[in-house]
């Protein structure tokens, strides 16, 4: 682990900087608060910092106030060395951000026993800093294929449709829904069904663009979010993630399945008042129009007027409900 040692008194920093290197550590120097402070703000600066109170430009104190303060997600186990031994003194030093405080002279064993809890509480929040990521990514993420969720697709659909207003751009989403699936499971097992479903996210995530998302929307059927795209190139997506799809089988055990999606596009162009809800029910009604036409197959929605009915005098709204087959 990385140290900092910032202490304006070379002959001191020399005896520290050898007692860290004698325990195995990787030590940076500094002869000054500002040349301290330099080091400190980079982004893969040493979380281990050796604090003298007293330096020229800032001060130790300063110095951890300014840290405190510092919003890179970055957390500094911080020891102030100082000769200042008074219960104020310490007092004054832990309140303005100071971890531990040691004071001079010390005993090299004291000194070793404190960076050593140092190093122990930055791994338990370096531990505790993955565990809240990985349940962070397991709330936004489908567990078997890897893609974003239901919630979580439709979150960025959503702040994707409001970037397209503000912008007055294009955003397309494509509705898969895989063929005749039930087959798949009865004829295979349900484990087999779990690896087209993770096949088939694979491959569609392989064939879209950096910038657009890929979510599972529940079972076997995925939304895609392609923000910027209009219909024509919407449909060379689609029709590239059809062939992906398609043209080679997936493998489970040796076994050869051979698997087909059926794909509705729906536009949201420049100018478009459509929400989130009628967008997705627009891919919806162009999916279900695939799948009416022979599966395997993509389809575009029309205009948003062929969808949804003309508002009621009383200004009630009527939308289309469609069942579709696998």
């Amino acid at each position: 682990m990385r140290v900092l040692i910032a202490d304006d008194d070379i002959i001191s920093r020399a005896v520290v900087k050898a007692l860290l290197l004698k325990w195995g550590y990787e030590v940076l120097e500094a002869g000054d608060g500002n040349e301290a402070w330099d080091i400190l703000k980079e982004k893969d600066s040493p979380q281990l910092v050796l604090l003298d109170w007293m330096m020229p430009g800032i001060d130790g104190l300063e110095l951890c106030r300014r840290l405190r303060q510092l919003d890179n997600n970055t957390y500094h186990y911080i020891i102030l060395l100082t000769g200042r031994d008074s219960k104020e003194d310490i007092i004054g030093g832990l309140n303005a951000g100071a971890d531990d405080y040691i004071t001079k002279p010390f005993m090299p064993e004291e000194l070793e026993v404190r960076l050593r809890v140092g190093r122990r509480i930055l791994d338990l929040q370096q531990s505790l800093k993955e565990a809240l990521e990985v349940q962070r990514y397991q709330a936004q993420h489908d567990l078997l294929t890897g893609i974003l969720n239901h919630a979580e697709i439709l979150n960025i659909l959503e702040t994707e449709l409001d970037r397209a207003r503000r912008q007055n751009g294009n955003l397309a989403i494509i509705m898969g829904d895989l063929d005749h699936f039930k087959k798949v499971n009865d004829t295979y097992g349900h484990v087999a069904g779990d690896a087209v479903l993770v096949e088939v996210a694979a491959r569609m995530k392989n064939n879209i663009r950096l910038y657009d998302s890929a979510g599972r929307y529940g079972g076997e059927e995925f939304l895609l979010v392609l923000p910027g795209c209009n219909a024509e190139e919407a449909m060379i997506i689609a029709n590239r993630i059809l062939e992906s799809i398609g043209k080679e089988p997936v493998i489970f055990n040796n076994t050869p399945m051979a698997v087909t999606i059926s794909l509705g596009v729906a536009v949201h162009g420049a100018g478009d008042n459509t929400s989130t809800t009628e967008l997705v029910q627009l891919a919806d009604i162009a999916l279900y129009q695939a799948k009416q036409n022979g599966r395997n197959r993509v389809e575009q929605a029309t205009a948003t007027a062929h969808v949804f009915s003309n508002l009621s005098s009383g200004g009630e709204r009527y939308t289309l409900t469609l069942s579709r087959e696998e």
